[in-house]
């Protein structure tokens, strides 16, 4: 970062931390009576010369694209369009990205980007296509287009990891389905759902280590959630192993447990923990064991503190107690294990079983206690079965990607009218979140500041979407063209632009 920027930012910095600094704790009102927010002489007025952008962050994303080569990837391993005209398949699929990287939520809001000058200027483009060739576009994908489209995306992102350094020990594979519904009458490809909701149900594949979707696989929605997983997830731990992982371990719920693949992937050195349906069988098995050989499960919250944290009150617990509804409640839990041979495998495996011993109660009444159990089938015997558990469990935290790509980038969402042209929009809009995690990624860190510089990095990594578009792209911008050239005028200060510049200086 340069000396001036630097000295600039710390001037800033210094500015507001005056200004709010007698504030703290309460002060006087400025003029009593009146609110600290006023509406009073509010004027507008058109500027006539200056232009400027309210997402002035959009060049540094810019800046990422080109220095990841993600363009010209995209224009000759997509092969969507026969000719440009004017526009590239990098041009649409840049377009419905940076729609949502700079705070729309629909096809239609890139209307209002496509009308706005300085915008235009932001991008060095004569124009960028409407919605509705935004759409025509996508319906243009049939199902060998998406998965060009899907590789080329994590042939780019393999050259970020290598990058950036993260190729390093095991890389965790997760695998989930989420419903995408639709109130829409005309949507091929949909179907109700086992939970009686119309739309789709695709299929993710993540690398839990940088919180990235490796692919999303668009089905109709009545399909089972390891439809078609097994060949998902070996291109999954393919691209891993080519970006140089030492080590691959898959994860997934009940669903996942595919009997007739887990011999293969044992063999190709996979490991994996799948969750396993607590059937009768496993049930009785496990309760016909003897008790002196279970042994207490010490959750990582637990070993964490040497001390016992005061506990907040239960606000939901004290109002089923008092309504008397049914309350249950985990007193202990503990774990066991035993060797268990699939019946479309020709291995055994290790099953690790988690006990949770329940109380059931209504108001101050304890009604019944009983057991549950729990069950993960692992080829992994080098993991003590506290942590098989929290390896499952872990994958957990896949849900919150799945909420992010939902609610955040909107990329499980289905605007379109054909199943295969709503799988291309998700997956392009699942490239939005993965730009924010690869503008996490390639912050560079000094030795001098290394624990400093690794949190920030990883804290935009972990970031949500909103947060991130407030922090480093929604910051309004004057767009200068000077010379050869395009010069962004940042018009406010943030906390975070001193990580912005350094990512800059890094691209």
């Amino acid at each position: 970062m340069k000396r001036s920027i630097r000295q600039r930012l710390d001037r800033e910095k210094r500015k507001i931390i005056a200004r709010l600094k007698p504030l703290i704790g309460g002060a006087e009102p400025r003029d009593r009576g009146r609110p600290e927010l006023r509406a009073s002489g509010i004027a507008y007025e058109l500027a006539h010369r200056s232009r400027a952008v309210a997402c002035g962050g959009v060049g540094a994303i810019m800046r990422l694209v080109d220095s990841v080569g993600l363009v010209p990837a995209i224009n000759e391993q997509a092969r969507v369009l026969k000719a440009a005209r004017p526009y590239q398949d990098s041009d649409h699929v840049l377009n419905i990205a940076l729609n949502l990287l700079c705070g729309g939520e629909a096809l239609d809001d890139i209307e209002i980007r496509r009308n706005d000058a300085a915008f235009l200027d932001a991008l060095d483009a004569r124009a960028i296509p409407d919605p509705t060739t935004a759409g025509d576009y996508l319906r243009r994908f049939d199902e060998p287009a998406v998965w060009r489209l899907m590789h080329t995306i994590n042939q780019v992102r393999a050259g970020v990891w290598q990058r950036s350094g993260v190729v390093r020990g095991t890389a965790r594979i997760d695998a989930d389905g989420s419903i995408v519904p639709t109130t829409g009458e005309c949507k091929q490809g949909m179907d109700l759902s086992f939970k009686g909701i119309w739309g789709y149900h695709p299929l993710l594949v993540s690398l839990a280590n940088t919180g990235e979707p490796l692919f999303l696989v668009n089905r109709s929605g009545n399909r089972p959630s390891h439809d078609r997983a097994h060949h998902v997830l070996d291109q999954a731990i393919a691209l891993c192993r080519r970006a140089g992982f030492d080590d691959v371990l898959l994860r997934g719920d009940t669903d996942f447990t595919m009997s007739a693949h887990l011999d293969h992937w044992d063999d190709d050195g996979v490991r994996f923990v799948f969750g396993h349906d607590a059937d009768a069988g496993f049930v009785n098995r496990a309760e016909n064991m003897a008790s002196h050989d279970f042994a207490e499960l010490v959750r990582k919250a637990k070993c964490a503190f040497s001390t016992t944290r005061a506990k907040q009150p239960r606000i939901k617990e004290e109002i089923v107690k008092e309504r008397g509804y049914l309350n249950k409640r985990v007193l202990a839990e503990d774990t066991i294990e035993f060797e268990y041979k699939p019946h479309r495998a020709k291995k055994t495996y290790r099953i690790v079983v988690l006990r949770k011993w329940i109380v059931e109660e209504r108001g101050q009444r304890t009604i019944a206690e009983d057991f549950r159990y729990f069950f993960y089938v692992t080829n992994d015997r080098s993991l003590t079965q506290d942590q098989v558990i929290a390896e499952s469990n872990d994958r957990c935290n896949q849900e919150n990607l799945i909420e992010q790509l939902k609610n955040g980038a909107r990329a499980l969402h289905a605007p379109v009218n054909t199943l295969n042209a709503n799988w291309a929009y998700m997956v392009i809009a699942a490239l939005a979140w993965s730009l924010k995690v690869w503008f996490g990624l390639l912050i560079p860190v000094s030795p001098r500041w290394r624990d400093q510089h690794e949190a920030e990095r990883d804290a935009v990594v972990r970031m949500d979407f909103r947060t991130f578009l407030q922090r480093f792209v929604l910051i309004p911008a004057q767009v200068v063209r000077s010379a050869r050239r395009l010069v962004y005028r940042l018009l406010a200060w943030r906390t975070d632009l001193p990580v912005f510049f350094r990512l800059l200086d890094a691209l």
